[in-house]
């Protein structure tokens, strides 16, 4: 079909919204797409301006955030490939209810809000499934804001370092080392707090015994330990 293209079709394939349409509702689909490319850092849509579709990540990350008036953000999500975002207004007429960038080179495919309330009048199966994407960030949402309200700064990061650990770790003589990626102020933001806390709380861990800093690699010397501090502060 014109205007579609292999990648575009497979990009679609990969999202949970889309699951139950045929080839051929896909193609149209991927047709009336646009593709959008996205440097690092780039903005995709601010908190409040109105919204004029929804966006499926075909590669790279976007990281959705809110910032305070003051300056500080809050990071809400990280999405990759395979993701949609932006659903929620597309359907309540609202506008943005946060902001999203690039976290790294990234590319969009933008759908217009008109021809996604199409689909769904067509195919309810569609609404059902934007319906549970929507409760699934609610959940993670509603996580967050007990995280902020109910614990520390040194809990969250331990939390935060228990599940990089756990995902990104390998055992080593020194026990279990990852790469930290972010800056102390990227960490800031997805915990909640500043890079001044974080830096002096990753200082107390450390002084604890609880990990070791090596440049940029964090040492988990009893991944046990560091799992019972965050249990401990529960």
């Amino acid at each position: 079909m014109p205007g579609t293209t292999p990648s575009r079709l497979d990009a679609l394939k990969k999202v949970s919204l889309f699951a139950g349409l045929a080839e051929s509702e896909l193609e149209l689909l991927a047709s009336a797409a646009l593709a959008r490319r996205y440097q690092a850092g780039e903005m995709i849509f601010s908190e409040g301006e109105p919204c004029e579709g929804l966006y499926v990540i075909e590669a790279g990350a976007v990281k959705i955030f809110k910032m305070s008036p003051s300056g500080r953000e809050q990071v809400l999500a990280i999405e990759g490939p395979g993701a949609s975002i932006a659903e929620l207004p597309v359907f309540d007429g609202g506008n943005y209810p946060a902001s999203a960038a690039s976290e790294q080179a990234s590319e969009l495919l933008f759908i217009r809000k008109k021809d996604i309330r199409t689909l769904c009048t067509e195919h309810p199966e569609v609404a059902l499934e934007v319906l549970r994407v929507v409760s699934g960030r609610l959940r993670r949402l509603v996580g967050i804001i007990e995280e902020l309200s109910f614990t520390t700064v040194r809990h969250r990061l331990a939390a935060f370092l228990v599940r990089e650990a756990r995902s990104k770790g390998k055992r080593t003589a020194r026990g279990v080392e990852f790469k930290l990626e972010m800056s102390h102020q990227a960490l800031a933001s997805h915990i909640g707090t500043v890079r001044e806390l974080v830096s002096r709380n990753l200082t107390r861990l450390q002084s604890a015994r609880l990990i070791l800093l090596d440049g940029r690699t964090v040492i988990v010397p009893d991944p046990e330990a560091l799992e019972a501090e965050v249990k401990n502060q529960e």
